[in-house]
């Protein structure tokens, strides 16, 4: 049975390995913080935005929650956008969603799981507001990946309606959001096409 002392050998190996690729890399990589990109994502663990983007440390500022909801009273997610708006001034944001996601999944059902369904509220909305769309869509899996993606552009939406981003681009501010969604039986990532560069309201 593994146990956390797996981890500190797991972590001593990956250290050692990068470091004999690139001695300099962890002391180049602590005197800096410079990501072009924010990628707000699902907590689920199949899905590593810096891996599956291939990309290293440090490339990529990250936030994860159960399936990528941004809430404008989430002041932990708004935290994060200001902070790599802000300070990091990042050029892109990334909001992606994947197939076959838990979360979006437990929101299609009237199953009561406790306090996660607060949170769920939002994508039962995003249903909600898009619910001519799934007439005629009879295939839970078709049901579900269609939500998927409505959640991401829902999302999309509610990042670039924000404060933080209608003040960066008043002030104008090069920052694009994009809306995609992530495939795990192949591992490639689809371009739903809602790139936003600029105040939607």
């Amino acid at each position: 049975m593994n146990t956390i002392e797996n981890l500190f050998k797991n972590n001593q190996n990956w250290a050692d390995k990068v470091k004999e690729n690139d001695p300099e890399f962890f002391q180049n990589l602590s005197e800096q913080q410079s990501p072009e990109y924010l990628w707000i994502g699902c907590s689920d663990s199949r899905v590593p935005a810096n891996q599956l983007l291939g990309m290293d440390p440090g490339e990529i500022f990250v936030h994860r929650n159960i399936a990528n909801v941004v809430v404008h009273t989430d002041l932990n997610c708004l935290s994060v956008i200001q902070y790599a708006v802000e300070v990091l001034k990042v050029k892109h944001i990334i909001v992606c969603g994947h197939y076959g996601c838990g979360g979006v999944m437990a929101s299609m059902d009237n199953e009561s799981r406790g306090l996660i369904d607060n949170w769920l509220r939002h994508i039962k909305d995003v249903y909600r507001f898009h619910e001519d769309k799934f007439e005629g869509l009879t295939d839970e899996k078709d049901r579900i990946n269609l939500l998927c993606e409505l959640n991401v552009i829902e999302q999309v939406a509610n990042v670039s309606n924000s404060s933080i981003l209608r003040k960066a681009w008043d002030n104008g501010q090069e920052l694009t959001v994009y809306g995609l969604v992530y495939n795990l039986k192949d591992g490639i990532l689809k371009d739903l096409n809602v790139a936003v560069s600029g105040s939607t309201l």
